[in-house]
């Protein structure tokens, strides 16, 4: 009987600490290509992403109903021109890991890895070669 009593404890735990889907967040944007700012939401609720769609350029946005707001740079680094800037070039898609989006650059199919991070050592953006 205490065999089954911490059996079923056990299993309690690990399903309330368990993830409840791997699928990827559903993202509700426009079709609209003449926005230069998009705000893409992450799974967790005070964060969200803010990207300048036609250089790449984002920022990690953290809001919350105290003082603890914030925007933070997420990456500065022009991912084009300036001649080659255009609006709606540029859009993030999120992936099954909370932290993890895909940027990828709708004219010329270049496609980077970007993850957001409370700890500003932990936040990057890397090419998908």
């Amino acid at each position: 009987m205490k065999k089954l009593i911490i059996f079923i404890f056990i299993l309690i735990a690990h399903t309330s600490f368990a993830q409840t889907t791997s699928e990827a967040p559903v993202q509700n944007i426009s079709t609209d290509n003449n926005v230069v700012y998009r705000l893409f939401s992450t799974r967790n609720m005070y964060t969200f992403i803010k990207l300048d769609t036609r250089n790449g350029q984002m920022w990690q946005v953290q809001w919350d109903t105290k003082s603890n707001q914030l925007e933070t740079s997420l990456s500065l680094v022009y991912l084009v021109s300036e001649e080659d800037e255009k609006n709606g070039r540029f859009f993030l898609h999120p992936t099954t890991n909370m932290y993890n989006f895909i940027l990828i650059d709708q004219i010329d199919g270049r496609v980077w890895q970007v993850q957001w991070s409370n700890n500003a050592k932990e936040r990057m953006v890397v090419p998908i070669k």
